[in-house]
């Protein structure tokens, strides 16, 4: 094993509007070597808050409390990480670099749209530019359209011919909220039934795991992704908090630890097909 010194540096590739076709070419390259996507994304906080507290709410409540927020923001970032099952990123033909990808939206308007002002702050404060992102950020419509040819979909014509991708998330049900309101271009479903129904059509019955239903079987793991990657003594080694490139980096390289510290069965693969906080039993 390479030490850390000889360990290739990890970079992350900026997406806009200008180079969003040319990167999904990258990506669709790499799916089939790279068969995991790490997923993170960042939005403008929640508007509707619940007037009861969180661990009284039952999975359809939290559903409908999602379906609210998601319904009524736009998203501002997504990150995404690919990897193969030992942790390799893709080189695109370097021999001193690996590479992660960070997607820059443009629908996001910081001064005609909904947001919480202390999410806005602190995303300001940790280097999100919302001017930029309008200016010359993503079209989340066009994104949909390349997300769809480009492999990583579990139902989609490109990946009829690749090994099924496994999602890697972390707290993630407001991240698929955003996917699938993105991929359908309309709202979200009334209901938690029919919202899971559409999370398995485009990543797979058991294509997605969330790294917070796994914690619960490590003795130790609990909190917030910096919380645990500190437990698990894993460094940020690329991009800062809260900017989703980075946080898809730390959420797969804190997955492949609990792997090796918690002697996971089967990978996790137990765990996968459900979203903390909208189990339903």
């Amino acid at each position: 094993m390479p030490s850390d010194s000889q360990k290739p540096k990890i970079k992350i590739r900026s997406v806009w509007a200008h180079n969003l076709e040319s990167e999904f070419k990258l990506i669709s390259n790499c799916v089939r070597r790279y068969p995991f996507a790490s997923m993170d994304t960042e939005f403008p906080g929640v508007v509707y808050r619940p007037r009861k507290h969180h661990s009284l709410l039952s999975p359809s409540d939290r559903y409908s409390l999602l379906k609210y927020n998601v319904d009524s923001l736009n998203l501002i970032q997504l990150g995404l990480t690919l990897s193969d099952s030992d942790g390799n990123l893709p080189n695109l033909g370097s021999n001193k670099s690996s590479y992660i990808w960070e997607f820059n939206f443009s629908d996001f308007n910081i001064y005609r749209d909904s947001c919480a002002p202390d999410s806005i702050q602190l995303l300001r404060a940790n280097g999100i530019d919302f001017e930029r992102n309008v200016a010359y950020g993503i079209d989340s419509r066009r994104f949909a359209t390349l997300l769809m040819r480009s492999g990583l979909l579990f139902n989609s014509s490109a990946a009829a011919v690749a090994a099924p991708v496994s999602w890697i998330t972390f707290h993630s049900a407001y991240d698929f909220g955003y996917l699938i309101k993105i991929l359908t271009r309309r709202k979200l479903p009334h209901s938690l039934g029919d919202f899971m129904s559409a999370v398995r059509f485009y990543f797979g019955e058991k294509g997605f795991l969330d790294v917070k239903c796994v914690m619960r079987h490590c003795d130790g793991l609990f909190g917030g992704l910096e919380r645990v990657a500190g437990t698990l003594r894993v460094e940020r080694v690329a991009g800062k908090s809260h900017q989703a490139g980075s946080d898809s980096l730390l959420t797969w390289q804190s997955f492949l630890r609990m792997k090796e510290v918690f002697c996971l069965k089967d990978g996790g693969k137990e765990h996968a097909g459900v979203l903390f906080g909208l189990e339903v039993f």
